[in-house]
């Protein structure tokens, strides 16, 4: 069985963005591919949790029993999630040998990028009937990973320079 890629890292950091760019390398190389994006399957799967820790963990949960069954079947599976609890990676990753890329850009950048307004949204005022209460990073929980198997760092990296690491990692992982 290959193993699933698991990405880890704060709303914005480009998750998303690099795991369809990475999908799109890897099947113009012939490769099955499956991207599990975290926005999506909240939509669906995963509809009846909300943003409590163990809501979360369980959103990961299943997002990680579905990509071993893709993967078992020779699917690539980029996972692309925040995914904020370390007990949650390490879960995937003992259960199902899954391989953990952290997606890192300071809180700074985010903010100046804050693509879909949620870090202006997280830093009104209690009271704001707009206010975001539960933004990973902000004023929500966000562990960073202790032992990653790969970091992007997607502040200081180009995107492609990104895109064309974990292309190499998934390759070479795959490979084994």
């Amino acid at each position: 069985m290959i193993p699933f890629f698991q990405m880890t890292g704060l709303s914005g950091a480009g998750k998303s963005a690099i795991a369809n760019m990475v999908r799109n390398r890897l099947l113009a190389l012939k490769k099955n591919v499956e991207i599990i994006d975290g926005d999506v399957y909240r939509k669906s799967l995963c509809s009846d949790l909300g943003f409590s820790g163990e809501d979360r963990i369980e959103n990961i949960r299943r997002l990680g029993f579905v990509a071993s069954i893709l993967a078992r079947n020779n699917v690539i599976v980029i996972i692309a999630a925040i995914n904020p609890y370390e007990i949650a990676r390490i879960e995937n990753k003992d259960r199902y040998d899954s391989r953990l890329i952290y997606v890192r850009c300071g809180i700074e950048i985010l903010i100046q990028r804050d693509t879909k307004g949620l870090y202006q949204r997280a830093t009104l005022p209690d009271n704001h009937p707009d206010k975001i209460h539960n933004l990973t990073g902000v004023n929500d929980v966000f562990e960073i990973p202790q032992s990653p198997d790969l970091i992007l760092d997607t502040d200081i990296e180009r995107v492609d320079d990104s895109v064309q690491k974990l292309v190499d990692f998934v390759l070479e992982n795959i490979s084994k």
